[in-house]
């Protein structure tokens, strides 16, 4: 059976790409900071659950080792950062090096500790990015950076590991509380829901294309 390690899988997109693969057979590992929605969610698709903080690295090894053999790494766990959202030239730097740990730190302890078992499977990667990550949006300068450099370790990651896909992803706005958090829950009302963005991740791990950067649009 074909095995998905997912974070930030409670709610949003990681919920709605896990429900996606648990229709599609594969067998999942789901981890996020929210204990509660998340064995919820592990419930309700039959799923193995680990609660957690990715920056933390216990937690990653504690997913590391539930993980022996892997087709599947999802790195959609990230944080905003402080909001309302900062300027750069007020930007908390404190909380600038906390967010590059959630966000880039974090998914590349992961991926470390888990290659031995995608490489075993000839698996695959999926980092969520962002449009932030390439526009110059105000107040978005210090969540941007941060999809920036995680764009940048896959691109890396990619040519240095030739038996593992990497693709690194970005979905578009998304209603989701992280959206709401950073525009308000009106702006973010307007988006589309997670559950129809998820179709364009499952065609890709399906279709295995080359490593490289993906909008939703790309995936139709």
């Amino acid at each position: 059976m074909r095995q998905a390690l997912i974070t930030g899988a409670s709610r949003g997109l990681g919920l709605a790409l896990a429900k996606g693969l648990a229709a599609d057979g594969w067998s999942l590992l789901l981890t996020a900071r929210g204990e509660e929605d998340l064995m919820s969610a592990a419930f309700d698709l039959g799923a193995r659950a680990i609660p957690g903080d990715v920056a933390d690295p216990a937690h990653v090894a504690r997913l590391a080792e539930a993980v022996p053999e892997l087709d599947l790494l999802v790195n959609n766990a990230s944080g905003l950062g402080p909001a309302p959202l900062p300027r750069l030239a007020d930007y908390p730097l404190d909380s600038l090096r906390a967010l590059f740990e959630t966000n880039v730190v974090g998914p590349l302890a992961l991926i470390q500790a888990t290659l031995p078992a995608l490489r075993k499977r000839q698996g695959a990667i999926v980092n969520i990015s962002s449009d932030a990550a390439v526009e110059a949006y105000e107040g978005w300068g210090g969540y941007g950076a941060t999809k920036a450099a995680l764009d940048q370790v896959s691109n890396v990651l990619a040519a240095e590991e030739p038996d593992v896909a990497v693709w690194w992803v970005d979905p578009g706005e998304m209603r989701t509380r992280m959206l709401a958090d950073a525009v308000g829950e009106d702006e973010a009302g307007t988006a589309p829901p997670p559950e129809s963005v998820a179709p364009a991740l499952l065609r890709l791990v399906a279709g295995r294309p080359a490593p490289g950067r993906f909008t939703r649009g790309d995936l139709r």
